[in-house]
């Protein structure tokens, strides 16, 4: 069966930042996971390009529309190449065959008697794309995320009659399976035990948008545009754009992962749109937080934006990477603390990790012939580090398909903690000059090196190129296929060829603010 995730469609009205970044390197660990786990995966990422807000942004730098989403859909594209996300497929909403689907979908709503003709009135974000609850005699109020002032509108409208779906929603944001964190489900359930009521399709006076058959002048509102562009990228595959096919390629999907201030879209009026269509639903829907830096929110006004690619750059992506999942509870907010992200990147990898497979490595050259010791007890499962090695399998393979990234990485960490410990505890270097010592540190190195192999292993979905150093430092390819197999204790050879040790992590020394 396929293992189907999205990242949200990004907004283009202007290029990437951390907070895309860190959604998508999330998507892209678990897409990972997946496949090692021998799963077929689609992984969608893509960028959502209607609306006001664009065409506004687009006449503000005097370029058409389509120019403005070429551009910019472009540097999201390099990004994530750069990055190495490994996404299966990247789909724009300007694509001719989108709007295909679009069609099609409306075609199904529309039989189902769910779209009907209505008037709407109401303070409305350009930004958010969407009409806020603030009493019409409101004195030029703002809008609290965006702090710019809201439009009154007033005009008609086409409306998908979400009121029809009341008690089937009610029932899906009930289940404690689709709506994850738990700390999100109760803000989704509060909002549908209100009253659904319905909601805009369309916009007039809005030409920048993908046009609703038989109805002049109105363009489909960017959320019956965006969320369908998930079907368009599994149908975008050399096949024909039909709805039938899609439970062919890949839909429903797994999950999708968004950020908390969508969510009620991804939970609520997504589902009931699907209903409506006659299509399966997703199967669970992931709402994060968001990003601050140093404890504030992160914008252009203040200077403090971290931009993507100049963290790369600087930093590298196995130590942004392993910051980011590993210190953040995926799911939470978190607060990008230049510091802390230093010293966890030294600390954890430069010097736990890295310290640890630079030391035995080099002991175990010195005093057998450059090569894996051989092995006595260590490599049977009752040795103790094989057994936090089982345990620390099992949490990753519990952990990383829940999106608890940071109970991942920290697991893997204490793995390698635990396996320095062992080592000064043994101190090989202080036995191998007794007499008859040989063995037995022989086999204490081959446990230590063992535990280090799992720990790359283990790695391989967070930090995949730092995967591949560590193993290679070990005589071993990088994962690409047989995971499983090389999550058992015991699979390094004894007498196998070790290469001369090098460091797999630089520490990160930053002299000024990124």
């Amino acid at each position: 069966m396929t293992f189907t995730l999205t990242t949200p469609l990004y907004y283009v009205n202007d290029k990437p930042h951390l907070g895309s970044t860190y959604t998508t390197l999330a998507c892209d660990a678990l897409a990972r996971f997946q496949r090692l786990q021998n799963n077929d995966v689609v992984f969608i990422t893509g960028v959502d390009e209607h609306g006001q807000k664009i065409q506004r942004t687009a006449e503000q730098q005097q370029l058409s529309p389509q120019e403005h989403c070429d551009r910019v859909s472009a540097r999201y594209r390099e990004l994530w190449e750069q990055w190495q996300v490994s996404n299966d497929r990247f789909i724009r909403t300007t694509n001719p065959r989108h709007l295909q689907l679009v069609e099609q979908f409306y075609a199904r709503v529309q039989a189902s008697g769910d779209i009907v003709r209505g008037r709407q009135t109401g303070w409305y974000c350009v930004g958010c794309e969407e009409y806020k609850d603030v009493p019409p005699e409101a004195d030029k109020p703002d809008c609290s995320i965006h702090a710019k002032p809201l439009e009154w509108r007033d005009e008609e409208n086409l409306f998908f009659r979400l009121s029809r779906y009341q008690s089937e929603i009610e029932a899906l944001v009930n289940r404690d399976d689709f709506i994850a964190p738990a700390s999100r489900r109760q803000e989704v359930r509060n909002f549908v035990a209100q009253g659904l009521r319905d909601f805009s399709i369309s916009r007039v006076n809005v030409s920048w948008g993908l046009p609703v058959p038989g109805e002049n002048g109105h363009t489909f509102y960017v959320w019956f545009d965006a969320l369908l562009g998930y079907l368009s990228a599994l149908l975008d595959d050399g096949g024909d754009v039909d709805l039938e096919r899609l439970s062919e390629v890949g839909w429903p999907a797994a999950v999708h992962v968004i950020g908390k201030d969508i969510l009620r879209f991804h939970a609520v009026y997504w589902p009931a749109m699907l209903m409506s269509a006659g299509l399966p639903l997703p199967k669970h829907v992931f709402g994060h937080g968001f990003l601050t830096r140093e404890g504030q929110k992160m914008g252009k006004s203040l200077g403090n934006v971290l931009d993507p690619e100049a963290l790369l750059s600087v930093c590298g992506a196995d130590a942004v990477r392993w910051y980011l999942l590993r210190d953040m509870q995926f799911g939470d907010d978190g607060d990008f603390q230049q510091q802390r992200f230093t010293d966890l990147v030294n600390n954890d990898l430069a010097n736990t990790i890295g310290n640890l497979l630079n030391r035995t490595s080099s002991m175990a050259r010195k005093w057998f012939s450059d090569a894996v010791p051989p092995a006595m007890s260590a490599s049977q499962g009752s040795h103790p580090l094989a057994q936090l090695s089982q345990t620390t399998v099992s949490v990753v393979l519990e952990s990383i398909p829940a999106l608890s990234f940071k109970a991942a990485a920290e697991a893997i960490l204490q793995l390698a903690i635990s396996a320095n410990g062992h080592l000064n505890d043994t101190a090989p270097w202080s036995r191998m000059k007794q007499e008859g010592q040989e063995a037995a540190v022989g086999d204490d190195l081959y446990a230590v090196l063992e535990a280090t192999r799992l720990v790359g292993v283990l790695l391989s979905p967070l930090v995949p190129d730092l995967s591949a150093r560590i193993l290679s430092q070990l005589g071993h390819d990088p994962i690409t296929a047989d995971w499983e197999a090389q999550l058992r204790w015991g699979g390094l050879r004894s007498g196998a060829v070790l290469p001369q040790p090098s460091p797999v992590m630089q520490r990160l020394e930053l002299d000024e603010d990124l």
